[in-house]
């Protein structure tokens, strides 16, 4: 079944200079780039993104982690991405994620985990609305690289 998901990149893994490696991960499975944006968040932004986090002992800390620096914000499209995307991100705690998984490889513990994935539809379409509009979503991006691109010259 083909599903969307949001996979944000979180501060330490821009700082730690591997996002093309996160998203050469999500390429060679297939799935499809809807879109991109490099972001700084703002506290009311980040508390509607992970409002089902709220009351909990790590909330506040995970918060300000959050807003140390700029996101890498992605929607991605492909067969049952969800699963398959959680997958290759790895158990939350980068300490015991499967070998070879994004936060196995880049991650640093619990919080500083590298990356977000959407664990549900729903919970992705939800995502999806707060870090983008409609109009920032290639939904027809694929290229039929049989058929010239018509460029316009000025």
């Amino acid at each position: 079944m083909k599903q969307r998901t949001c996979v944000l990149i979180k501060p330490d893994g821009i700082e730690k200079k591997v996002i093309g490696q996160i998203l050469t991960r999500f390429e060679d499975q297939g799935f499809q780039l809807l879109g991109m944006k490099m972001v700084p968040v703002n506290q009311e932004k980040l508390e509607n993104f992970y409002s089902e986090h709220k009351g909990k002992t790590f909330y506040d800390h995970f918060l300000n982690f959050m807003l140390s620096g700029p996101i890498v914000a992605t929607v991605w499209e492909g067969e049952d991405i969800i699963l398959r995307s959680r997958q290759i991100i790895g158990a939350t705690n980068s300490q015991e994620a499967e070998i070879g998984s994004l936060r196995n490889l880049y991650g640093t513990d619990n919080r500083k985990n590298l990356v977000h994935g959407s664990d549900s539809s729903i919970s992705a379409e939800r995502e999806i609305k707060i870090m983008f509009k409609e109009s920032e979503l290639c939904l027809n991006n694929s290229l039929d690289l049989n058929e010239p691109r018509q460029t316009k010259v000025p």
